[in-house]
């Protein structure tokens, strides 16, 4: 119901990313704001899925459907430079307002095709039809790259380095982008057999081995600086500007925080590697990835898990930030909060956001199944630690939030430990990724997967 009400009432299919305004109790209303009203289609692509996963197939087909709005052609307004990708925030009408080019969006309205055709929500014709007039320009981009030109943006994209991650806040290589890349370009090759154009189904898959052979070479670090006895030095970094994962560049600043070396930033981008079917649950450079991102002994700053033990004796749940110095929250120092102001200041602090406490929980599904040990014992595990988990998140409403407070810092606010902050709620990937936790606990297999990129990869 909470996924039903953000979607727009006058344009079928528009899936908002909240209904709220981030922090909005500090932000004047005399002039009006976007906020999180918006469509960006990464999230769009969740919540689509999430009504796949509930079996309400009419919702996610309007969504599909509506996705022609945001793509960006020849006659998108302000357009001077290539087409086929999708725009980074718009209007629900489709009005475009932020256009930075992220590749993971462009791909996600691909894969999303591919699983409404598997599903017989799209027939032949209908797979057929987009797949000349969305999918093919799309999945084009994700090959050639190009010329983004509109408003601000004047940027050559050469795939696989996006312009802005899944986080829109550093360009670069990221393990999250690529997996949905490779993703994107693998069922596009299948969508483009299936439509008769070979010739670009060979090149789509050619393309996407060529990316995915390169992932390790230019993601993953085997000479890590982090100061931890947990540590290996062998990571997957979260982003890099540069094909190199054992330079020291620095990352851009961002949200009032400096730059870091690169090797000292994690994330869990690179567990969307296992979820689309990229890389093995069990392969080397996700299970060396694993202690670092559990880590717990590392400085607040760059520490990405915290586990929290509700005074109710729930249990002990893992919760995770988005990126170790992630600066979009409340100053540790002063306890504002990123809204307050109007200015960035060095103490912010991303706090811990919920739906990476269900990514977690599919990979667990998904390592699972690699040593064929999901059985009924293990099943419960999962629901126990991460469904009950997210569940523990949400407020008295049953609204789950995009950030939860972590005990770090001034709490000028008075938040409880694991309470969601005035960030944004309710956050429609958080319940989206909860409704594709049960899905997926309940199948018995990840839910979002794609066999196809699995299989195409071997």
């Amino acid at each position: 119901m909470v996924l039903k009400a953000q979607e727009d009432k006058t344009h079928a299919g528009a899936l908002i990313a909240s209904l709220s305004n981030p922090w909005g109790e500090t932000v004047s209303a005399k002039t009006g704001s976007t906020g999180y009203k918006a469509v960006w289609v990464r999230d769009f692509y969740q919540v689509a899925m999430a009504f796949m996963a509930m079996g309400d197939t009419r919702t996610a087909k309007t969504a599909f459907e509506y996705l022609e709005k945001v793509q960006v052609t020849d006659n998108t307004p302000g357009n001077g430079g290539d087409t086929g990708w999708f725009l980074q925030k718009t209007h629900v009408d489709g009005e475009l307002e932020w256009v930075g080019v992220q590749l993971d969006q462009t791909a996600m309205p691909i894969m999303l095709a591919w699983k409404l055709h598997q599903a017989g929500v799209l027939s032949d014709q209908e797979l057929t039809d987009w797949y000349g007039k969305m999918l093919k320009p799309a999945a084009d981009f994700l090959v050639d790259g190009g010329l983004a030109k509109i408003l601000w943006n004047d940027t050559q994209i050469t795939p696989p380095a996006t312009q802005q991650e899944r986080w829109e806040e550093q360009n670069g290589f990221s393990p999250s982008t690529t997996a949905a890349v490779v993703a994107g370009l693998v069922t596009a090759a299948d969508i483009a057999k299936k439509a008769g154009d070979t010739k670009n189904a060979e090149r789509y898959l050619a393309t996407a081995k060529t990316y995915n052979s390169e992932i390790e070479s230019t993601m993953f670090t085997t000479q890590g600086n982090l100061k931890s006895e947990n540590s290996d030095g062998e990571y997957f970094i979260r982003i890099g500007q540069d094909k190199d994962p054992n330079s020291s560049t620095t990352l851009n600043a961002n949200n009032g925080r400096e730059g870091f070396d690169k090797k000292q930033i994690l994330d869990g981008g690179f567990l969307e590697l296992v979820r689309y079917g990229v890389r093995d649950a069990l392969a080397p450079s996700i299970v060396k990835t694993l202690p670092e991102y559990d880590d717990e002994t590392l400085v607040d700053n760059l520490q990405v898990r915290y586990t929290f033990n509700f005074a109710d004796g729930s249990g002990s749940f893992p919760g995770y930030r988005r990126y170790g110095n992630d600066g979009y929250g409340e100053d540790q120092m002063t306890g504002n909060n990123y809204a307050e102001g109007g200015n960035n200041t060095p103490g912010q602090r991303g706090r811990v956001w919920p739906f990476f406490t269900g990514e977690r929980g599919h990979y667990e599904i998904a390592a699972a199944n690699a040593t064929n040990s999901l059985d009924a014992m293990k099943q419960q595990v999962i629901k126990d630690t991460y469904v009950k988990g997210m569940e523990a998140f949400a407020n008295e409403g049953m609204m789950l939030p995009e950030q939860v407070w972590d005990g770090v810092g001034n709490n000028k606010a008075g938040y409880q430990l694991g309470e969601g902050t005035n960030s944004a709620t309710p956050l429609a990937w958080t319940h989206a990724e909860y409704i594709k936790l049960l899905r997926s606990v309940s199948d018995k297999h990840v839910w979002d997967h794609y066999p196809v990129v699995e299989d195409a990869l071997k």
